[in-house]
């Protein structure tokens, strides 16, 4: 039996407002447990609700991005369920009038892909729940512990429609999901501390099927690679069920990276069983045409329509386009430098190559990199490259002399002495004195060796301390050479 996966995801993702979403405690990661709640995010009776205008602009911006309809009326409700990190023992969420719906990723959009649409469900607003924590404490084997400071921070929670057929495909579509929310700055895209998450709803049927099989959730994915590696597991194991004639049941599983394999948490509830109902302390949301405009109007450029520009206005191929992109902030420093007159493709060479592996070495982000190396000093190292005052292996020297003091390219080049020497007389002094002490090597070139020319160059850019241009002095050494004949 040919069998195909049908795969639909939902992402998580906190917002980057200072408070949470019904209070006024900070959002703020890493602080000690329980410090940052209140009487309103531990579900104290009698403490009311206050919306966080900056987490629906937020909302807003993501449904935006995402190609949805942002509905001019929402509705908050309580999902009532009991878990020891939701202490009121309801969520506020939204359900049956979302923030927005009906967005769309269309096919082939950008760099990553997709063969079909990718439609967007609905986009809703909600309060997360706490953290439990299940190890790292002496009776860890007997006992979690809650804390509490995650309780009510601000999330969107985006709904695709069962578009998505391949582990593969998945994972990268939550990839350019992430992308896409970072560059609208709605949120931090750190997996690892949790503030963007993923469930998968996966189910299996015949290749000619239109039905949909038993759906079974993923809970709780936080990386690219789990997400595919649980998924690839889930598709089989339902896929063997089929063969083997078993029942698949509709439940929730939880993906255990230690075995490789998925395992049952719970079976699946249906809405129903949240008893859903609206929120009696929370009046609808109600949003005006101008409201959404504004906020459409001063949204960042998106990463495809990014990379469309970055093709077009520099030339650059569009896997350099996307390497520039992939690393919030990099295309920035890279426009920053063109604009102090670089070259477009020096500029990208410097920022894909130096300027990435100097990030990735040090450990630090590109706000970081700028505060030491701003985007117009570099442009003034290139300058002295193209104009000759340096080479090209000079400058990597520079570079790494500018990041650590913070100098200038100008003063660092006067201050050691390192002006490249271009000066034709000079050069070809030079290099008569490395000819009168290398006659095995010149004879060996007369006699058609070839590669003995590049020993005579490292020879004669060794007797100038790398300060001689390598080109006049491979243009000098060629026709010294030939009139030796």
């Amino acid at each position: 039996m040919t069998c195909e996966a049908v795969i639909g995801l939902e992402i998580h993702a906190q917002l980057r407002t200072a408070s949470k979403i019904f209070c006024g405690c900070s959002t703020a990661f890493g602080a000690p447990p329980n410090t940052h709640v209140c009487p309103v995010c531990l579900g104290f009776p009698g403490a009311l609700p206050v919306l966080n205008r900056s987490a629906v602009d937020f909302g807003i911006r993501a449904a935006l991005a995402l190609g949805c309809r942002v509905n001019p009326t929402s509705i908050f409700a309580r999902k009532n369920y009991f878990y020891p990190d939701l202490p009121k023992g309801y969520q506020i969420s939204q359900y049956e009038r979302p923030l927005a719906e009906r967005g769309l990723i269309e096919a082939n959009a950008d760099y990553w892909g997709p063969e079909r649409d990718i439609r967007i469900t609905r986009v809703h607003l909600e309060e997360d729940a706490g953290k439990l924590l299940h190890e790292g404490f002496a009776d860890s084997e007997r006992r979690s512990y809650v804390d509490l400071n995650r309780a009510g921070t601000p999330l969107v929670e985006i709904v695709t429609e069962p578009d998505l057929r391949q582990a593969k495909e998945a994972a990268s579509f939550f990839g350019y999901l992430r992308e896409l929310l970072m560059a609208m700055d709605v949120n931090d895209g750190n997996m690892e501390e949790g503030s963007l998450r993923c469930d998968a709803n996966v189910s299996i049927r015949q290749l000619s099927s239109e039905s949909l099989g038993v759906k079974v959730e993923v809970k709780n994915l936080n990386s690219f690679r789990f997400l595919e590696r649980a998924l690839d597991y889930e598709i089989e194991r339902q896929a063997e069920m089929l063969r083997r004639g078993e029942p698949i049941l509709q439940e929730t599983r939880l993906w255990d990276s230690d075995s490789d394999t998925t395992v049952s948490m719970r079976s699946k509830e249906h809405a129903h069983d949240y008893r859903y109902f609206p929120e009696p302390d929370l009046p609808p949301l109600v949003l005006d045409d101008a409201r959404v405009k504004e906020i459409r109007e001063a949204m960042p450029e998106a990463p495809a329509a990014k990379r469309r520009r970055l093709e077009k206005m520099y030339g650059l191929a569009r896997l350099d386009v996307v390497n520039l992109t992939i690393e919030p902030g990099l295309d920035g420093y890279f426009e920053e430098m063109v604009r102090h007159q670089a070259n477009p493709r020096e500029a990208k060479n410097w920022v894909l190559g130096a300027v990435r592996a100097k990030i990735n070495e040090a450990r630090v982000g590109v706000a970081q990199m700028r505060s030491a190396l701003s985007p117009a000093a570099l442009a003034s190292l290139l300058a002295l490259v193209e104009k000759g005052a340096i080479s090209g292996a000079m400058a990597k020297g520079v570079f790494e002399t500018m990041f650590q003091s913070g100098r200038s390219a100008d003063d660092i080049v006067r201050d050691e002495g390192l002006a490249q020497i271009d000066d034709d007389a000079q050069i070809a002094e030079l290099i008569a004195g490395v000819l009168a002490e290398n006659g095995d090597a010149v004879a060996q070139y007369h006699a058609g060796k070839a590669a003995t020319f590049g020993f005579l160059v490292g020879q004669v850019m060794k007797a100038t301390r790398g300060k001689a241009n390598p080109k006049r002095v491979n243009d000098l050494l060629r026709k010294r050479l030939d009139a030796d004949r």
